[in-house]
């Protein structure tokens, strides 16, 4: 994502070049090794020559069979087009501009279709807003299927949560298999997550929520009923999936193993990947991916779980993009591995974990511009967007 979203640096997040060494060490003892298939390379080239966008920072599709991709905009709109023909142009979707706080890591930050958006025209998204700051869940409506159009006075807003700071708004959300809406929430900015908010239940900031939509219980929601916290009366918020999150920026389902996966963005040394649990307690701010952060020695590790991956502030790699598993088919030396990159660097990799195995991590593309965000397809087809250059890209094989 761009850099100026994931982190709180002084420097211009959207010009800021950074030399890439080409170590094969990240810096923190994990190998990255090249592809070792041997049988292909792979490369990055603009998927759509004729399109371009304002500071895109997601790409979704609505599973309806349209063939259409949506771009979300981080100033408050959303555009599509048919990703089945050589589009030169894209359509206004929705607009809500003057309901978004927008500049820096605000803006509207998140769409998921429901699942059933071909029948019920539902759609759902993450926002920030202002006086007083906060995070916005709500949900649209397509009004008339054959205009394809949003109704911009449709909102409902199922959930809100106040930004203490204005950075570390997470802003992902997804439907899982099980029909239900999983939620990205940052720890709610600064630096070093000063109020610890990341590990109090009472808060829905540093977690992932998981919401039924479908229910009234909460009022414009429900809580599904094996949610881990689910019937606490001490103040635990039963909308709790998991914590103990910094800024998990991007968050995605393997259609395959059901598994979700988070890019979760670090603080001042290490970026990591984690497979998202149920009741899951993923650490921060006492740890750091695997190293103890607050306390910075002898942290009382018993209960939290560590990335499957993580890598160091080494060769310009400082801010994580999380990806996609791939389950396309255009890419086959790629299939059933998890592919994330980084903002600053531009580096693209390939994950590959195995139950019992080590995991191994394998660099596919050594540049990239600007990754804001990765997409798919209704065929599970990747993209990734460039936030400065307001393209989408996607992958092709070179040799």
């Amino acid at each position: 994502m761009i850099l100026s979203i994931q982190k709180s640096i002084a420097l211009s997040a959207f010009f800021l070049l950074i030399a890439c060494g080409n170590s094969q060490d990240d810096g923190s003892g994990n190998v990255v090794t090249p592809d070792p298939s041997g049988a292909a390379t792979y490369k990055v080239t603009e998927a759509f020559p004729g399109l371009k966008f304002n500071d895109p920072v997601e790409l979704v599709n609505a599973k309806d069979g349209s063939n259409r991709l949506f771009v979300v905009e981080q100033a408050g709109t959303i555009r599509f087009f048919d990703a089945g023909q050589k589009p030169t142009s894209s359509t206004l979707f929705l607009d809500i501009k003057n309901k978004v706080k927008s500049g820096g890591e605000m803006g509207l930050l998140g769409l998921a279709f429901h699942p059933n958006f071909k029948t019920n025209g539902y759609f759902f998204v993450n926002y920030t807003r202002d006086n007083p700051r906060e995070s916005v869940v709500a949900r649209y409506k397509v009004n008339d299927p054959a205009s394809g159009v949003a109704d911009p006075q449709s909102e409902t807003i199922l959930l809100t949560y106040a930004q203490p700071y204005s950075n570390h708004n997470g802003g992902s959300v997804h439907f899982g298999p099980d029909g239900y809406l999983y939620v990205s929430t940052g720890d709610g900015g600064s630096g070093g997550d000063p109020q610890n908010n990341a590990q109090n239940l009472g808060l829905l900031l540093g977690k992932i929520l998981r919401l039924d939509v479908n229910a009234t219980d909460r009022g414009t929601y429900g809580i599904p009923a094996d949610n881990p916290f689910r019937g606490k009366t001490d103040g635990t918020r039963e909308e709790i999936y998991a914590y103990g999150l910094r800024n998990p920026w991007r968050i995605s389902f393997d259609p395959a193993t059901k598994k979700l996966w988070a890019g979760d963005v670090g603080q001042n040394a290490i970026e990591e990947i984690d497979i998202i649990e149920k009741g899951g307690n993923y650490g921060w701010r006492i740890k750091e991916a695997d190293e103890c952060f607050n306390p910075k020695n002898d942290c009382k590790e018993s209960g939290l779980i560590d990335p499957v991956w993580d890598y160091t502030h080494a060769n310009g790699d400082i801010s994580i993009t999380g990806g996609y598993v791939y389950r396309g088919s255009k890419l086959p030396g790629l299939v059933g591995k998890y592919i994330y990159g980084d903002y600053a660097s531009g580096r693209i990799w390939a994950l590959e974990t195995a139950d019992g195995a080590q995991a191994k991590n394998s660099l596919i593309v050594e540049k990239s511009s600007s990754l804001s965000a990765f997409g798919v397809d209704e065929q599970n087809e990747l993209y990734l967007l460039d936030y400065s250059g307001g393209r989408i890209m996607t992958f092709a094989i070179e040799n």
